[in-house]
């Protein structure tokens, strides 16, 4: 394979150089790429012969384009066909499994909540009960990730789960085949007259949700509907074609994002169409630290519109767009290739989304003396272009949160999302006063 990489190279060599001397001075420069095309080659058959053991030749392959991408920036990065496929789960919202959100705790798995309408519900799965054996196999000893690659796997396979359950004397086996399990993104609860919509990922399953969750909300308070609180906080991005869709649902007309490459033929500009599911009414946007990507174009969007007020900490601060280019039987490269704007114009890489109104979470520890990690902080960032404004600044009183009515389950107390309920309910009044 090696012998017919570098026949093949040097033939390249031979036409390259060829052309190089039929084009003239103006094409040459570019010799220089094959020059270090044969320094890696060196490299290559040095390591290939004189290191202390054999590497594998895809290894090392393998290595070097890693290590190619990575010193271009924090986001470009080589995945592997097993990593190419996972991301494509993720992105999808979908994949072959049990349908549970776990934890680890004590060195076992511990089930947070079952799915609904999913083979882990169906089988009796509950809340707190903890898995010790996944196909008679200790979970002891495993990391959380490793038992949850193992409880997944193809749709219509089998799993044996040993459970443990508070009240049952003894552990008791659950044989479950796995499903198509789909990642709820979305979702929703009333807090009094408000709907309260969480989104914690941008998948393919997004935008879908949030209409669902719109529409039976909507219907459960009839004329009593106030407005919306959309929390974004802690959502890390996803695909920028639901960013734009979720934006575009509050948003009747006007540019929601601009994404723009190195040359001028690669800028595309996305604009709303006429639709708005909060009806006019107000909303209000929740976003912190960890709000990155896709939650910050959402949040750019509606601010620039002066749609929504956002309220919270500064977000993170992810302004580039990655491209995902399959190499066929190879993985897949995420390679940076534009920086998106928002509708201002403005480029928040490396800055962030200023809130409108800045609210601290005071139930939050403060780490590193009370600044959170950011995209500055990433080595080979890409560098901001524009200044962004300054956020007015409120403290907290250390009130608790709002009452809802949708949902019965006791929740800790949540000052930035009391704040943004007050407010919201402020703006709705205001509103119908005036007889908007």
């Amino acid at each position: 394979m090696i012998k017919q990489l570098f026949g093949i190279r040097s033939g390249v060599m031979f036409v390259a150089a060829l052309f190089l001397a039929l084009a003239g001075p103006a094409q040459a420069k570019e010799d220089g790429i094959y020059r270090q095309l044969n320094l890696f080659g060196d490299v290559l058959e040095r390591i290939r012969a004189d290191y202390v053991e054999e590497a594998e030749d895809s290894d090392l392959i393998e290595a070097a384009i890693t290590g190619m991408l990575r010193s271009l920036d924090p986001h470009s990065s080589y995945m592997p066909p097993k990593a190419y496929r996972n991301m494509r789960e993720q992105i999808k919202g979908e994949f072959g499994g049990l349908g549970i959100e776990v934890t680890m705790e004590n060195g076992v798995v511990k089930v947070v909540s079952p799915i609904d309408e999913t083979p882990a519900a169906r089988a009796g799965i509950k809340a707190g009960d903890y898995i010790t054996h996944l196909d008679g196999t200790p979970v002891l000893g495993m990391t959380l990730a490793e038992a949850v690659k193992k409880m997944r796997g193809p749709i219509k396979s089998e799993i044996l789960l040993t459970v443990a359950r508070k009240g049952v004397e003894k552990p008791f086996e659950v044989k479950i085949i796995r499903d198509v399990i789909r990642v709820q993104s979305v979702r929703s609860r009333l807090e009094g007259d408000v709907v309260y919509i969480r989104i914690t990922s941008f998948t393919e399953q997004t935008n879908s949700g949030l209409e669902a969750a719109m529409a039976k909300r909507k219907s459960e308070l009839g004329n009593r509907f106030m407005g919306v609180v959309l929390d974004l906080r802690n959502n890390p991005g996803g695909a920028l074609d639901q960013a734009i869709a979720v934006s575009d649902a509050f948003l009747d007309k006007g540019e929601i994002v601009s994404t723009r490459g190195r040359r001028p033929e690669e800028t595309h500009r996305y604009n709303a169409k006429m639709g708005d599911l909060a009806d006019g009414l107000p909303v209000t946007v929740l976003i912190n630290g960890g709000s990155a990507s896709a939650s910050e174009i959402v949040a750019g969007a509606l601010q620039d519109h002066q749609r929504a007020l956002i309220i919270g900490t500064k977000s993170f601060g992810k302004g580039s767009v990655q491209s995902i280019i399959p190499l066929q039987g190879h993985g897949a490269i995420r390679l940076t290739t534009a920086r998106y704007y928002t509708p201002s114009g403005t480029s928040i890489q490396a800055k962030g989304i200023n809130p409108d109104v800045l609210v601290e979470q005071v139930r939050v520890e403060k780490a590193n003396n009370g600044r959170r990690r950011s995209e500055a902080d990433l080595p080979k960032h890409l560098k901001a272009e524009k200044n962004a404004g300054k956020p007015k600044s409120v403290k907290s009183n250390g009130n608790g949160n709002g009452n809802g009515n949708g949902d019965k389950v006791k929740r800790p107390r949540d000052f930035q999302l009391s704040y943004a309920l007050d407010l919201l309910r402020g703006m709705a009044l205001l509103q119908r006063r005036n007889g908007e």
